[in-house]
């Protein structure tokens, strides 16, 4: 008898994964040998700096390091990144207390919402989001209070009112905002803490595209408001920042009970993130700090050709001040299609693969995200098709 899979407890709460139709149809297209141009999946294509994947190379050598490492991460890749949040944000954290690191951002987020999220517990977020923002709470078995994120004021007085009708125990943030890419300023943050104190909740600032803004915008840690640590946790990804997507290195950064939590389910659930990697991001943390700007400059210049070309072919968008995104409304003559009948035509007709807003959660509907995940030429290969594709469809 085959195992009822359709019964398995916590899968079954998970929707069908709408990013797999795109994705499908890009496989078969590439094994039909077309060149789909993929502004699909935010995964950097960049190389992580060379000094990073020497430190690598050399610390693998070392028998000692391929033994099990410590699950909250060696002390002085957790002294490193309190020093790069001293310098970047003039925030004190204690790396023994304060600071842990984590497989990457999700790992992060997952482990922490399943430590400290009980049946039932409301936890509020925007939509669109990231899948995890919300998922994850579910997997957790919390009470996922989506709001709406057109803009952050919407986004502050949908969580005033949820406050005056239901405080939630966590709020779950992340600016810049992946997929809007809608950004905030200190200000914004303060009113959270503000909220967060006067309620008693928990908050957590997912802080994956800290390092990746434009036109003199520089996004705010969290950790900056007097009292956040009292109440509120970030979590920091070096996959964006330095190109380690696949390394799979974060840290989880501030209050000191949240921190508890997540050491004691994660020393359950691993041990840690394999030594080399961790000694060669002390490294990153410590010497690379130039390539971030370089990393940065490289997706403006991809912004810059993306938004541009678009606008000239007839779809108008705005150019956004942080993140690897572009949030575009889908054109106003196929906009009754919905996001994933576009982006199903859009790939099959002008071989551009994007991500269908309505995969972020059902306030996504009526958008797409594009990633700057493909070099100048590629780019403007691709308007060249999508222009095409729009004279041909209207």
């Amino acid at each position: 008898m085959p195992l009822p899979t359709d019964e398995f407890y916590r899968i079954q709460k998970l929707p069908p994964y709408v990013f797999a139709v795109v994705n499908e149809m890009k496989a078969r297209l590439r094994a039909d040998q077309q060149d789909v141009i993929d502004f699909g999946m935010g995964n950097p294509d960049g190389a992580t700096p060379r000094i990073i994947v020497q430190k690598m190379n050399e610390a693998s050598r070392d028998k000692r390091n391929h033994r099990y490492s410590m699950s909250k991460g060696i002390p002085n890749l957790r002294l490193e990144i309190v020093k790069r949040y001293k310098r970047k944000y003039d925030v004190d954290l204690d790396p023994e207390t304060e600071a842990i690191a984590t497989i990457g951002a999700k790992d992060a987020l997952a482990h922490l919402l399943f430590a400290v999220i009980g049946p039932g517990d409301a936890v509020a977020s925007p939509n669109p989001t990231y899948p995890i923002h919300q998922y994850g709470v579910i997997m957790a078995e919390g009470h996922a209070c989506i709001l709406p994120m057109p803009d952050p004021a919407t986004f502050l007085q949908a969580l005033h009112d949820l406050y005056k009708r239901r405080p939630p125990k966590m709020v779950l943030i992340s600016f810049p905002h992946n997929p809007t890419t809608c950004c905030v300023d200190l200000d914004f943050m303060k009113e959270i803490i503000r909220l967060a104190h006067q309620h008693g909740t928990m908050v957590v600032h997912d802080f994956a595209y800290a390092d990746i803004a434009f036109d003199g915008y520089v996004p705010p840690s969290i950790l900056q408001v007097d009292g956040a640590k009292e109440v509120a946790v970030e979590i920091f990804s070096m996959s964006k920042s330095y190109n380690m997507a696949g390394w799979r290195m974060g840290f989880c950064l501030g209050n000191p009970k949240m921190i508890k939590a997540l050491a004691r389910i994660k020393s359950y659930l691993d041990y840690g993130i394999f030594q080399p990697l961790q000694i060669a991001g002390i490294i990153a943390l410590r010497e690379c700090e130039e390539e971030t700007l370089k990393i940065r400059d490289t997706y403006l210049k991809r912004r810059n050709v993306l938004v541009d070309g678009l606008n000239r072919a007839g779809w108008p968008v705005t150019a956004p001040k942080g993140s690897m995104f572009l949030w575009a409304p889908v054109p106003e003559p196929l906009r009754s299609m919905g996001s994933l009948e576009f982006s199903k035509a859009l790939l099959q007709e002008a071989l551009v693969a994007v991500s269908p807003g309505v995969g972020f959660g059902p306030m996504g509907e009526g958008h797409v995200r594009f990633a700057f995940i493909e070099n100048e030429h590629r780019t403007r290969q691709a308007i060249r098709s999508i222009k095409k594709f729009l004279n041909t469809s209207r």
